[in-house]
């Protein structure tokens, strides 16, 4: 790989420890690692990338999505309904999805999220229907070229047994755990600059044993990987938690091993105050999903009190379905206003959500090689054109980012480069979305 020279940066946002912003800066890759940042910079040979006219920033991180949902985005009888409704209504057609679905979801929605400036995505894969595996996600993230961070997700309690998910969408709890340990065996890579890093994630307290829970972290630390799970989405969430365990999510968590700074739990709305000092006191991260929040009219995730105590935050889109886009700017700015409609104007700045999009992120994903622009870390970079209309007439183009433009101009990860002038450099835009409709209407019919 050569060298790679993004020229006169309009703004340079480096997210480093002082949070330094840099005018007319160039910034210098090599091997995919970020060499130098300075004015003026000398480098024979290298790809030049001009910058002029532009925002330069981390690429965003993506702390949780379902890709698989990316095919089912405004079904109709799920619109309106709260979340344990609206996946009661998805279940049944999920159920008919097969390995070409999840392909093919997968791969429209890591090219959405490329296109909204994000380098790096999670992904919460816990249903199997029809032979799918985890590596049909694996495959699709390889081609669009995003750093990715699967998660073998699972449900084991189906509704014969209490759970939410119907029977035929349940594993049996043995079968589970081989398989994490095989897509961990296969795919993990723990080393620096990985793309790709396997977690696991049993789906949620009301669709898995207590049993699967704690035998699922014992796993995940025999093998040094992270857990990912939902937690305290909504009222509901919170109530079946004290009528079927006894507890409120976080001593449920705490009990069962699901606590430490290799955590992170989706959601995590209704966490009141024990359970916040409980996150912030084991460094256990959250995956703030703002949009899919108020899609599901879920409510106000505690973000200002997560972020004062201490607790690691990042951002997630969430599932299409629940979402209905995987816009991940969208996302940050969907997350400042909300805390100012809950605690006042003062409550999140746009530089704070950057924060949260791009190095937060990072931190809940365990990956200090990511999340800002300084020489050491990995090339993981997007550059906003501010040159057009919905950039002009701005005063400060951090907090322009939040509500101007949309569609990242070039996107590199690893110092590779995913997004050209606005358009994927890695796949055809028009046949991800022609495959995308086809097997929407096979599953639609």
């Amino acid at each position: 790989m050569g060298d790679l020279l993004i020229r006169g940066a309009d703004h340079l946002v480096t997210m480093d420890a002082t949070r330094r912003e840099l005018r007319g800066a160039d910034l210098h890759v090599r091997d995919g690692v970020i060499r130098d940042i300075g004015l003026r910079l000398a480098v024979d040979g290298a790809e030049v990338v001009d910058a002029s006219g532009c925002l330069v920033t981390p690429g965003l991180v993506n702390t949780h999505h379902h890709l698989f949902q990316t095919l089912t985005r405004a079904v109709p009888a799920a619109q309106d309904a709260l979340l344990f409704g609206w996946l009661k209504t998805l279940y049944p057609i999920w159920a008919r999805m097969g390995p070409a679905h999840i392909r093919a979801s997968a791969r429209l929605g890591l090219a959405e999220l490329a296109l909204s400036g994000c380098t790096m995505s999670s992904d919460h894969l816990y249903l199997f229907p029809n032979g799918a595996r985890l590596e049909d996600t694996i495959e699709a993230a390889a081609e669009i070229g995003l750093r990715f961070h699967p998660t073998r997700g699972a449900m084991s309690i189906g509704e014969s047994d209490g759970g939410l998910p119907p029977d035929g969408l349940v594993e049996r709890e043995a079968a589970i755990l081989a398989d994490c340990e095989r897509v961990v065996d296969a795919f993990h890579d723990p080393a620096e600059g990985a793309m790709v890093r396997v977690g696991l994630a049993p789906c949620s307290p009301f669709s898995v044993s207590r049993e699967l829970m704690r035998d699922t972290a014992v796993l995940a630390r025999e093998k040094g990987v992270r857990l990912h799970t939902h937690l305290a989405e909504n009222d509901e969430d919170v109530a079946y938690s004290l009528h079927r365990f006894g507890c409120r999510p976080g001593q449920y968590a705490e009990d069962l091993g699901w606590t430490g700074n290799d955590v992170w739990h989706a959601h995590c709305v209704k966490l009141d105050g024990h359970e916040v000092d409980l996150f912030a006191r084991t460094r256990t991260g959250v995956a703030h999903c703002p949009c899919s929040n108020c899609r599901l009219g879920s409510g106000i995730a505690p973000v200002r009190a997560l972020r004062d105590a201490g607790v690691p935050v990042g951002l997630g889109v969430d599932g299409s379905a629940s979402n209905d886009t995987g816009d991940l700017v969208g996302e940050a700015r969907q997350a400042m206003l909300l805390q100012r409609v809950a605690r006042g104007a003062d409550a999140m700045s746009a530089r704070e959500a950057l924060e949260i999009a791009t190095l937060g992120g990072a931190e809940v994903l365990g990956r200090p090689d990511c999340g800002a622009l300084e020489p050491g870390r990995r090339a993981d970079i997007a550059i906003w054109d501010l040159a057009g209309l919905d950039a002009a007439g701005s005063w400060d183009p951090v907090a322009l980012l939040l509500a101007g433009p949309r569609r990242v101009r070039d996107l590199i990860v690893e110092g590779r480069r995913v997004v050209a002038d606005g358009r994927l450099a890695t796949a055809d835009e028009g046949a991800i979305a022609g495959e995308a409709n086809r097997l929407t209407r096979d599953l639609a019919g």
